[in-house]
């Protein structure tokens, strides 16, 4: 175990942050954080961090208490965060560098550091060059190479492929991978549900400041197994449809993306839906079932798309 947190509390005046939480993260995992904007994820990861405090609750990392260790504690945790945190001003290894100085390295070791996180990086060739010349994904490899330089035993990366081009994107989340190969647990954050389901052996749902859902995606798939799923096309989307469907009392949850309704169902009666979509005057091109998806599984627990007002 690498990560316990217990009963954790975390109040912001009348705002209850986090509520009584729990949660462990074993040593090796990629440990996928989903969650609607709101949820917590963001003070679940600064009070891991030790960057907020709490009002209750303990939390250990690499088996020592927070709030007793925490020097040491954060000399062992990489951190890449959602908004690009490296200096125009300076050249890629002159970025690397600097952070690798604020975790104490030095001399040597500070030099094989360096090489070793842009190497990885695929940003070697690019060291001499100024960050404000990188592209969006450039910079975001950047961003991992001054988390990493330290070779840190966790990785924390929140939304670390926004904003970026599907390149950039897939040779992030295979860095993820050869990262942990490597003996590295990460915490990964994201509201791609594809990149959570594709890289993380364990993943957790927090809704309201709690853990509501832990697991494998297949366990997770399994909450919902007796719920139908069905697509709908449709000729032309509609949204007074959307909300006519939630109505129905055999409909759990509906969605639309580009033409398609995707509807999850407590009864299967297709009768009423396509009842709906007639009412709306919407003509149906084609109906499939499906097995659910983990996001289903998000939908049905939260009430929530989690890219609904995430950031």
């Amino acid at each position: 175990m690498i990560i316990e947190v217990k009963d954790l509390v975390k109040r912001y005046k009348n705002f209850l942050a986090i509520d009584h939480l729990n949660l462990t993260i074993d040593d090796g995992e990629i440990f996928g954080l989903l969650g609607p904007n709101g949820a917590g994820k963001t003070t679940l990861v600064n009070t891991v961090l030790g960057l907020t405090s709490v009002d209750q609750g303990h939390i250990t990392v690499f088996g020592e208490e927070m709030g007793k260790h925490e020097r040491e504690i954060k000399k062992q945790i990489g951190l890449v965060p959602q908004d690009i945190a490296v200096y125009d001003e300076l050249t890629a290894y002159e970025n690397v560098r600097l952070f690798g100085k604020l975790f104490g390295l030095k001399g040597e070791v500070l030099k094989i550091g360096v090489s070793d996180a842009l190497e990885f990086t695929g940003l070697t060739h690019l060291q001499s060059k100024k960050s404000s010349q990188f592209s969006g994904g450039m910079k975001r490899r950047l961003n991992i190479a001054c988390a990493i330089v330290h070779k840190p035993k966790l990785i924390i990366m929140d939304e670390p492929t926004v904003g970026i081009d599907p390149q950039s994107r897939n040779y992030i989340l295979e860095s993820v991978k050869k990262l942990n190969q490597m003996g590295c647990t990460v915490i990964y954050i994201s509201h791609y549900m594809e990149e959570v389901a594709a890289i993380c052996s364990q993943i957790a749902i927090v809704d309201k400041g709690r853990i509501i859902a832990k697991g494998t995606k297949e366990e997770l798939s399994k909450l919902i197994v007796d719920d139908q799923i069905v697509s709908v096309d449709i000729d032309s989307p509609n949204y007074t449809l959307i909300e006519k469907l939630k109505g129905l009392s055999e409909v759990k949850d509906a969605s639309i993306e580009g033409q398609t309704v995707r509807i999850i169902m407590r009864v299967m009666n297709m009768n009423a839906v396509l009842s709906a979509f007639l009412e709306v005057g919407i003509t149906v091109t084609k109906v499939a079932t499906n097995t659910p998806t983990l996001e289903d599984v998000f939908l049905t627990l939260t009430g929530r798309a989690l890219r609904e007002g995430s950031h």
